[in-house]
């Protein structure tokens, strides 16, 4: 699984649910710790595996990378418009 894929399955989902701007606050917001948030992911990555699914695997795929959270806000706004396979791979 490739953070693309998986940012663009979980845009995907969060515009599903309509959570877009408060998602895109959140990821801006920490966008700072994400070296911190990629080993947090890391460590609890298997719990959060069997804990939330597909999901969780797709999130921890996206904080494993170093521009993953950056991924996830193009994503994000390519879902929000309409156009996901507008995403850079």
């Amino acid at each position: 699984m490739t953070a693309p894929e998986a940012a663009r399955r979980l845009a995907a989902r969060i515009e599903r649910h309509r959570l877009t701007t408060p998602a895109r606050l959140l990821v801006d917001a920490h966008r700072p710790l994400g070296p911190l948030i990629a080993d947090v992911g890391a460590a609890i990555g298997p719990w959060l595996s069997m804990g939330a699914g597909p999901p969780g695997d797709d999130l921890r795929a996206v904080v494993d990378e170093p521009d993953g959270l950056d991924r996830l806000v193009e994503a994000m706004d390519a879902a929000r418009d309409g156009t996901p396979d507008a995403i850079p791979g």
